[in-house]
Formats: structure tokens, C-alpha cells, sequence
């Protein structure tokens, strides 16, 4: 029984789905920003953009204590007006570094030097938890075939796409989910965007070490009967899949996702061969993960 959820109307179309498993809609009317959310931001935001906007909230907040520090005076062996030996200063301050030719005197400069330790000790305290919290969160490194493929498998049409584990351990009992996501025009007008689930013939493993071919196959109960690429893409469909498993060497679960357009799929096609065996042991070659064969005329 074809088994169909119903997402909603949506006056969004689907744009064009990227291989890197981009959510393949563009959002309107949504507040969306990270100062909505800083903390989760910055800990699925890469490491260059984190130790950017890190050493940028350094400098800003020495520049503002520094601007401070002048107004107040204060500080003894600081150049009147001198906004480097302010800045320095703020510096020592903030890291607690400790003080050498300079150091707070009045009452004002004192308490301003207060406050700033206080926010060096707050700025260090959420920098240790985002370092921590980035360096501890559990990554899968799963490569998913760039393309699907819809081809014979033995003696059935099916689609088909694999994927593979780039690390040396394993990954226990992997599962594997597919939908077809779908723009279905409605009898009074405009579209829903429909889930339409893809059975697998194997959606769960002991582990994933090797390579991992699934297979969904095209009869009868499946979304993708009557499917041609024409018909794929004037559906501006996407095929998502996700895998989640167990890391041996992190006892953690980690989770990979990847997305399917319909210029994705490859048709009368087949993947090529990319395991070999050698040495008493297996052998994958990746040069050839994402190569297709087309189907040979006879």
C-alpha cells in the first residue's frame, strides 16, 4: 500500500535541490538569523567563521573598554590619550595577564577594571563550553554517491544510489530512510508538497564498513511507477535520505543526510564496480564511487 503524508500548502517552490543535501526550499516571511540563536550558530557554524567572529568580539569589546579607559583616566604610565596604551591595557585586563608598567590607580579606573574582569571571566566561561561542545559533537564522515541511478537490479528496475563509511572504524547498525518529496498540483488550486515513503530492500546493516548499495525497488506500491525524467522534473521532486548509526570508535550516534534532484538521477544506468579484493582483504576504490555505466543496446 503506497503510504503518503500530507506536509501542507505552501506557496514555496522548490528551487534547485544541490547534491550536498541542501533543504531544497526557500523560506519567506520566516525570522531567520543568528542573533536569534547565537549558541547554536556557533556551534554548526565551521571553525574559521567561529575563531573569526571570536577574535572580532575581542577586539571590539578591547576597542570599547579602551574608549572607556580614556574618559576615565586613572591609569598610571599610560601616554595622556594614547588609545594603544589603553587598548593594551584592556588587553591585560581582559585576559588577566597581569600588569606591568601600567596599572589602575583611581576609584573609577578600578572599577571599570571590575567589570572587565568580570566579563573576561564570562567571555572564557561560554568559550570553554563552545569549544568543548564543538570538539565533542559526534560527526559522521558517510560519502553518498553524487548521483542515483534507475537501472535493472537483478531482473527488477530499481532506483539505486550507495554510500560508503571514509573512516577506518565501523559504524553499528547503520539505518537507512528515504522519501520522495514531490509538488502535487491540488483540484482547487496551488500545490502540496507531498512525502511519499521509499521502501528499501535492505534499510539496516550488522555495520557499514564496505560499501552500502541501496535499493528501492520500482513496482506497483512504489511512488516512481510511472515516473519518467520529464515527469520527475516538471514535479521539481527531491529524493532525501538519511543513515543513522552507532561510531564504534565514539560509542555515540552520529547521523548523515544527503538529497537527490531530478537531474540527479541517472537512467538505464548502473554503478560501477568500486570493490575488489587483494591481499586477504577487500580493497575500495573511491576514484570510482560516483562513476555510472550506462545500460549497453543490445
Amino acid at each position: 500500500m503506497k503510504i503518503t503524508r500530507k506536509i501542507g500548502r505552501s506557496q514555496i517552490l522548490m528551487g534547485k535541490l544541490l547534491g550536498t543535501g541542501d533543504t531544497p526550499v526557500r523560506l519567506y516571511g520566516v525570522r531567520n538569523s543568528p542573533l536569534t540563536d547565537v549558541y547554536h550558530y556557533l556551534v554548526n557554524a565551521p571553525w574559521s567563521v567561529v575563531l573569526l567572529l571570536v577574535a572580532g568580539a575581542f577586539v571590539a569589546a578591547n576597542a570599547l573598554f579602551a574608549l572607556a579607559y580614556l574618559a576615565t583616566g586613572g591609569i598610571v604610565n599610560a601616554r595622556p590619550g594614547s588609545f594603544s596604551n589603553a587598548f593594551f591595557f584592556s588587553i591585560q585586563t581582559l585576559s588577566t595577564i597581569g600588569y606591568g608598567t601600567m596599572w589602575p590607580q583611581s576609584d573609577a579606573a578600578n572599577a571599570l577594571v571590575a567589570l572587565e574582569a568580570l566579563t573576561g571571566g564570562l567571555g572564557l566561561a561560554l568559550m570553554t563550553g563552545l569549544v568543548f561542545a564543538k570538539f565533542s559533537r559526534p560527526t559522521a564522515r558517510i560519502r553518498f554517491s553524487s548521483v542515483a541511478v534507475v537501472g535493472e537490479h537483478r531482473g527488477r528496475r530499481s532506483l539505486m544510489f550507495r554510500m560508503a563509511n571514509e573512516r577506518d572504524d565501523r559504524i553499528v547498525q547503520p539505518q537507512l530512510y528515504a522519501v520522495l518529496l514531490r509538488a502535487e498540483p491540488e483540484a482547487q488550486g496551488g500545490y502540496f508538497i507531498r512525502v511519499h515513503d521509499l521502501p528499501l530492500v535492505r534499510d539496516r546493516h550488522a555495520f557499514l564498513a564496505l560499501t552500502w548499495l541501496a535499493i528501492h525497488a520500482i513496482d506497483e506500491d512504489s511512488p516512481l511507477q510511472d515516473c519518467t525524467p520529464d515527469s520527475l522534473s516538471r514535479g521539481q521532486i527531491a529524493i532525501i535520505v538519511s543513515l543513522t548509526g552507532i561510531d564504534e570508535g565514539l560509542s555515540q550516534t552520529v547521523y548523515a543526510h544527503h538529497s537527490y534532484s531530478a537531474g540527479d538521477i541517472r537512467w538505464d544506468a548502473h554503478f560501477a564496480d568500486v570493490i575488489q579484493s587483494g591481499d586477504g582483504g577487500w580493497l575500495i576504490d573511491y576514484s570510482q564511487f560516483d562513476e555510472v555505466r550506462q545500460r549497453a543496446e543490445r
